[in-house]
């Protein structure tokens, strides 16, 4: 199965209207969003079949494979982007960071992303914008571009938080999920994500915060923590150039003994070997 890659941060495909899809089935090895600009027809998306329709919206992430069957005569754009377009990106940082966290935490997701109407028609409306500044390219075009990206990314993460950010069921308590949003916010800021610091914040005694959080997810506060870091720091390893020492400082780690340390009690390799494996 043919693999694509990409060169660049983020690139922009409008494809003209088709009535075969030129490609067959292939994977990606970055995050892919792919606009239905017309047209009715199936996505294969790891072997699951989603029926699309003009407007809808969906999100490949690294690794996934697809594979179009239009029914109608089909338009597609493509928004591709890696992880090093977060870390360039001019935009205020810390941002920009946690756009980057709902990214790395989605599981397994499918179909399309946003299922509501009033977001459709922002999506609609940020597609059309696109669109003219790409084919114009007038005095500041790509910067204008390079906004509308973000505003796209921002809409689609506002949905994937939306249908993750509850991870366990619909019975989950509204202060878990606070809890989770919490962790996720001050990933790479340890000293906040303490039991004490988290049991005054969200009022649950010191003694029980761990328990209690236990009971609502499956795992302790702790678990989910160290859970969550490492994925975060695996994909660095895997997606981006940034030197471990690096990551280390990033993640709030003394230095890079300490996070090899901490990466080997949980991987049983360095973080050197890790990444050397996923190249």
């Amino acid at each position: 199965m043919r693999k694509d890659y990409l060169q660049q941060p983020f690139e922009l495909d409008l494809k003209e209207p088709m009535d075969i899809c030129p490609r067959g089935e292939h994977s990606v090895s970055f995050f892919e969003l792919v606009y239905i600009v017309s047209g009715i027809g199936a996505q294969d998306i790891n072997g699951n079949n989603f029926s699309y329709r003009e407007g809808n919206l969906f999100l490949l992430k690294p690794e996934d494979s697809h594979r179009f069957t239009f029914e109608t005569r089909t338009q597609l754009f493509f928004i591709r982007f890696n992880r090093i377009f977060f870390q360039n990106n001019t935009i205020e940082n810390k941002f920009f960071k946690r756009i980057e966290q709902v990214f790395s935490n989605i599981n397994g997701f499918q179909s399309f992303v946003v299922d509501n109407m009033e977001d459709e028609k922002v999506l609609e409306f940020l597609m059309k914008n696109l669109f003219l500044e790409m084919q114009n390219k007038k005095l500041y075009s790509d910067e204008v571009i390079q906004l509308l990206v973000q505003s796209v990314l921002t809409v689609v993460a506002r949905n994937l938080i939306q249908k993750t950010a509850l991870i366990i069921d619909e019975k989950t308590e509204n202060r878990t999920a606070d809890i989770i949003q919490y962790v996720h916010g001050n990933i790479y800021e340890p000293e906040k994500l303490t039991g004490e610091n988290i049991s005054n914040l969200f009022r649950i005694s010191k003694t029980y915060v761990g328990r209690y959080f236990k009971n609502e997810t499956g795992k302790t506060l702790n678990e989910y923590v160290t859970d969550y870091k490492m994925k975060l720091i695996e994909n660095r390893l895997k997606y981006s150039d940034m030197r471990i020492n690096e990551i280390a400082d990033e993640f709030g780690f003394t230095d890079k003994s300490h996070l090899n340390r901490f990466f080997k009690k949980r991987q049983g390799v360095s973080p050197s070997a890790f990444r050397n494996e996923n190249l």
